[in-house]
């Protein structure tokens, strides 16, 4: 087995690949040349694009906007991008977190659904009311606002047929390489020809997976060093420019938060940089808010400690990280070993 091997089979038994879907419809139509007062041989389908009206106020959907949008942060927060957005690889130690917080969203999306679905005729008649004054303004004639208001009217869909165009899919993926591809029906003198073509096809998808996978190991590493050097410059601008004078406790909880996160992040072993969270932890995390605005040395003390962590995690995540993704292969075939 060689290292990039070694590197998938490690990974695979680390973590999974998750896909979280919101879906729900965007009562947006489609606008047409006439909707603008202009011909159709006045617009170049080549060079513009028209864009959409809104059939219902954006207000109508912000429950289920909002349950997509704190769903795709979830997936961001808790994974990360696979193979240049591929997929998102979720580590074991994220894996009952990130679900229990899929599940509570989902929760709120089916609520969200039903409130709207309960609403939807009296949206859709307050909505068809205010086109109806909104196309006054914009139809030339009696026939042409009768034309437009019925277009409107008629893609509102049924309120019978609405349900089915509500998901909230959550997916979870092992990761693989293909070994072969199926052969489908095909005379017996296209069977060779079709057959290494296929396993070629199958060799070259393997081969491009297993080289990404060190770079997606060496990307991870470095991001959540980035991470920290950019939550520790965050801390500082707080505590220098907040509204309270000095440290505020939200502020320390951030960096608790993230240390936890981290650990659970860190499915590659980035030992060095996990030791620096656990020191500044036991050294700096034991105050409370209040003691350090109370105590000048120890709010200067902390200061320091934030700036060093910044400096150190700015310095590994500059480093490169080959070494520590070829420790993070070599560990886990250890692992696979003793399993096996």
């Amino acid at each position: 087995m060689n290292s990039s091997q070694d590197l998938l089979a490690v990974l695979t038994r680390e973590g999974v690949l998750i896909s979280a879907s919101v879906r729900y419809p965007r009562f947006h139509k489609k606008l047409s040349p006439a909707d603008l007062g202009l011909s159709p041989d006045q617009v170049s389908e080549r060079l513009v694009s028209l864009g959409h009206k809104k059939l219902l106020p954006k207000e109508a959907l912000a429950e289920l906007a909002l349950v997509e949008g704190r769903t795709h942060a979830i997936i961001d927060q808790g994974t990360f991008p696979f193979l240049g957005g591929l997929g998102h690889f979720l580590p074991n130690g994220k894996l009952v977190d990130v679900q229990e917080q899929l599940n509570a969203q989902r929760s709120h999306f089916h609520q969200a659904r039903e409130n709207f679905l309960a609403a939807y005729r009296d949206l859709r008649s307050e909505a068809l009311s205010e086109w109806e004054v909104a196309i006054r303004h914009l139809a030339t004639s009696r026939d042409e606002a009768a034309c437009l208001y019925a277009q409107i009217a008629e893609s509102f869909p049924a309120r019978e047929k609405l349900a089915e165009r509500f998901a909230f899919e959550v997916q979870l993926f092992q990761i693989a390489v293909p070994e072969s591809l199926g052969m489908e029906l095909v005379s017996f003198a296209e069977q060779q020809e079709v057959r290494l073509a296929r396993r070629e096809a199958a060799e070259s998808a393997a081969r491009q997976i297993r080289t990404g996978v060190e770079g997606f190991v060496g990307e991870c590493i470095t991001e959540l060093r980035h991470q920290t050097a950019q939550l520790c410059d965050e801390m500082l601008s707080s505590m220098r420019t907040g509204k309270t004078d000095g440290v505020h406790q939200k502020t320390l909880n951030r960096l608790v938060k993230f240390i936890d996160d981290f650990k659970s992040l860190n499915f590659a072993g980035d030992v060095e940089m996990e030791s620096q969270l656990d020191r500044v932890r036991s050294e700096l995390l034991t105050r409370s808010a209040e003691d350090y605005r109370n105590n000048l040395t120890a709010s200067r003390n902390l200061e320091t400690g934030l700036s060093q962590l910044r400096d150190q995690a700015r310095e590994l995540a500059g480093q490169d990280a080959r070494a520590l993704v070829e420790r993070f292969g070599q560990m886990g075939r250890r692992k696979l070993q003793l399993a096996g």
